[in-house]
């Protein structure tokens, strides 16, 4: 039996369609609402990291933090272990085994090379992309410097051995590519002095400075300096560049420089360094009483003694 469907059924029905197209439509538009919320949201973030990005500098401080430990810190671990190795040789004489001391000392030079080859630099870096491929190629060099004489070493005595070493052209070249990695590292740390200090007044290290000049320049500015004329004079030595900078400031200050009659920096260092009276840490001890207000990097060499 047929039932008709009455004007209040099709009202109802068309009441309930109604109202799901409403509801419908109010779905996709907090949908719409809430995407556009979310894109705004993010595209702020995605914008303040950018601006987080351009804020970070050739040479800020976490670049120099992260060049010191994959870079700096592995040559330098190399370094102390050619001054413990070559100390040895020359205190041991005869009770040392120079060629398995030579053999180990290149298996370490090896190991940090292949280490910092896995290690880059950013471009935007270039002086730090520089002093890396300078401590690549020294420590190649004196790879290759220790396998040269590692067979001949217990054949020749103890001061024999360390003078063909030092003559050797490579460890010469192996002296000058370190030096001039360590030279564009602070070079590096003056650049980042600069961005924070836009008068800091820089000097040319490359001319000599007499103590006037000096005492005008802040600690960075001297290390730079002292750096320049480490690498003029392929003085490779165990200590800090910073440890002959304190020093310096120390001879002059207790008068022994006027006394000496000695006005020029270069004078000085020679000194010092023929005195042998400079040692690894010296900057650290000195450096609160010394330089309390300087502006330095907060690198590990500055702080700890190593």
């Amino acid at each position: 039996m047929d039932k008709r469907l009455t004007r209040t059924d099709y009202l109802f029905a068309l009441m309930f369609i109604f109202m799901l197209v409403c509801i419908l439509g109010a779905f996709f538009y907090g949908l719409r609402l809430g995407q556009e919320k979310s894109d705004q949201k993010y595209d702020k973030i995605l914008h303040a990291d950018k601006g987080t990005a351009q804020e970070i500098g050739a040479y800020d401080q976490q670049v120099l933090v992260s060049y010191y430990h994959t870079i700096f810190l592995p040559f330098r671990e190399f370094q102390n272990k050619w001054f413990e190795q070559m100390n040895q040789i020359e205190l041991g004489n005869s009770a040392v085994d120079a060629s398995a001391v030579l053999k180990e000392l290149s298996k370490v030079a090896d190991e940090k090379y292949n280490l910092l080859m896995s290690k880059n630099m950013p471009a935007s870096s270039p002086l730090l992309v520089q002093s890396h491929q300078g401590y690549l190629k020294g420590l190649k060099l004196f790879a290759d410097t220790l396998k040269t004489y590692q067979s001949k070493a217990n054949g020749m005595s103890a001061s024999q051995l360390l003078a063909a070493i030092d003559n050797d052209a490579y460890f010469q070249e192996a002296k000058t590519q370190s030096l001039t990695a360590q030279s564009n590292y602070f070079s590096s740390i003056v650049a980042w002095n600069g961005t924070i200090d836009h008068d800091l007044e820089a000097f040319d290290p490359n001319n000599n400075a007499n103590l006037d000049q000096w005492r005008a320049m802040n600690v960075n500015v001297k290390n730079l300096y002292i750096t320049t004329k480490l690498l003029k004079n392929k003085a490779f030595s165990p200590f800090y560049p910073q440890d002959l900078t304190i020093r310096i400031d120390e001879f002059i200050a207790s008068g022994q420089a006027k006394k000496m009659n000695v006005n020029d920096v270069n004078q000085m260092m020679d000194l010092l360094l023929s005195t042998n009276a400079v040692r690894s840490g010296d900057f650290v001890k000195g450096k609160a009483k010394w330089y309390p207000n300087e502006l330095l990097p907060q690198l590990p060499f500055f702080s700890d003694v190593n």
